[in-house]
């Protein structure tokens, strides 16, 4: 009878701890140039030890349900992710005429974009006060709009591990400050990406004339938007294959760029 009073104390226990650890959504917010951003940090507060830290910046739809379950899911207990609001507060695209708008100032000026980027580094770095962020171990991933976004952090120089971009756009303003990248680069793109895939030539000779240390890899028969749940047209389309794929390889990408292995 006490072994079962005990084993019932202990489960009640466990439940009591498992209702308390949670994945945290904080919102992170700052005033740069006259507007407000509003980002979303997330993490599982299970974990006490500190972990890599990531700015994750989402498809063209910017902060969303979406983004916040997909970096849900990449964090799990091994990262804390800065989920990346680059248009302002005010700005959440509800379709592709809204989206296309809201990326239309930052394709078009690409050290605006840039400084956004370094802005939004800087503010994951201060939520190392309050989360479990080993600010040793900094990286960035994008997803489309976000691919593009993450490289051009790279381009600028910033002293970040990693960035990893799926399906993103791979066009610079600039390829010379490709000489300024440090961080490991590793972009994945589909081979029947119509958007993106006539770029990847010039791409390729821009990292073939950096000092980074690069992948680019090809899925085959996957689109754009390979990771995007909630995609089903032809030519944006999620591929679960695909999918898993890439988070396997930018798992390991940034596994050994943390660790400073090969």
């Amino acid at each position: 009878m006490r072994l079962l009073r005990l084993a019932s104390l202990l489960i009640l226990s466990l439940g009591s701890f498992a209702a308390q650890a949670a994945m945290v959504h904080k919102t992170v917010t700052w005033t740069k140039d006259g507007t407000t951003f509003r980002s979303v940090l997330v993490y599982d507060n299970a974990v006490a030890t500190k972990r890599p830290g990531l700015v994750m910046v989402p498809n063209w739809y910017g902060v969303n349900a979406m983004a916040v379950k997909k970096a849900e899911m990449i964090a799990g207990k091994q990262y804390v992710i800065l989920v990346t609001d680059l248009y302002g507060e005010g700005v959440r695209p509800a379709n592709n005429d809204q989206a296309q708008a809201a990326t239309k100032p930052l394709y078009g000026n690409r050290p605006l974009l840039r400084q956004r980027m370094a802005t939004a580094l800087a503010q994951l770095k201060a939520q190392a006060k309050d989360a479990p962020i080993d600010l040793e171990h900094l990286a960035a991933i994008g997803f489309c709009f976000g691919g593009t976004a993450v490289l051009d952090l790279a381009r600028s120089g910033a002293d970040v591990a990693a960035v990893v971009s799926f399906h993103g756009g791979l066009s610079t303003d600039d390829p010379a400050l490709a000489k300024q990248i440090k961080a490991r680069v590793l972009v994945m793109n589909g081979a029947d990406d119509k958007g993106t895939m006539p770029d990847a030539p010039a791409f390729m000779d821009e990292m073939r004339a950096s000092p980074a240390d690069w992948q680019f890899v090809v899925l085959g028969h996957a689109v754009h938007c390979f990771t995007e749940t909630d995609q089903h047209s032809p030519g944006c389309m999620y591929d679960a294959r695909a999918a898993a794929r890439s988070y396997r390889l930018m798992h390991g990408w940034l596994d050994h760029a943390f660790t400073g292995t090969d």
